[in-house]
């Protein structure tokens, strides 16, 4: 059978299961981030596997859901930040696919980069919804610094993410490829581009 496209939107009932597990596993993540004061925010472990086992286009649906959901349940703030997610599961399968994330260093390359898109993408909807700040005490420290030498709220705003943002999605990237390898085969060929597929249609 030939190869289907990672852009397909044609999925295995596998996949399409795979998105409440990951959101499951993103707000837990998230919730035990909070309890426990972490300077991280560990919401993103679900989109990142999602991805890498069925494809950018269910990680960047599990994380837009799981920013619903946790937006609905818990914090309305994840809502704006939906568009992040969907973004960070794109960036992950994308990477992944193209073999990006297929060694202990190529992970952390890749979580580097996921952590990086994630700035790029979070920081515009910081200065539009929070005045540039994230929310997170270390960053925000840091952005009252940089921002009182500078006078620049772009710049305090994206080093206020990136100190934040890419340390977190490095870890969890690291964690995500760490359960990726874990896995049974029999389990990741169920994600295979190969396997029968239906259509969402």
């Amino acid at each position: 059978m030939e190869k289907q496209s990672m852009w397909s939107l044609r999925f295995s009932t596998s996949a399409l299961v795979l998105i409440p597990t990951a959101v499951g596993i993103n707000y837990i993540g998230k919730l035990l981030a909070g309890v426990l004061k972490l300077p991280l925010w560990l919401d993103s472990i679900g989109t990142i596997l999602a991805s890498m086992l069925a494809g950018p286009i269910i990680g960047a649906l599990a994380g837009a859901v799981n920013n619903i959901i946790y937006g609905l349940t818990a914090d309305p703030i994840s809502f704006v930040y939906a568009i992040t997610s969907v973004a960070i599961g794109l960036a992950a399968g994308i990477l992944f696919n193209k073999g990006w994330v297929s060694s202990w260093s190529k992970a952390v390359m890749a979580g580097l980069i996921i952590g990086l898109v994630a700035t790029v993408v979070s920081t515009p909807l910081n200065i539009q919804f929070w005045g540039g700040q994230t929310g997170n005490v270390w960053g925000d420290a840091l952005f009252a610094t940089v921002l009182a030498k500078t006078d620049s709220v772009w710049l305090a705003s994206f080093l206020d993410e990136v100190v934040v943002d890419v340390p977190d999605k490095l870890l969890v990237t690291l964690i995500s490829f760490g359960i990726f390898k874990g896995l049974p085969k029999n389990i990741t060929h169920l994600y295979d581009n190969s396997s029968k597929v239906e259509t969402l249609d």
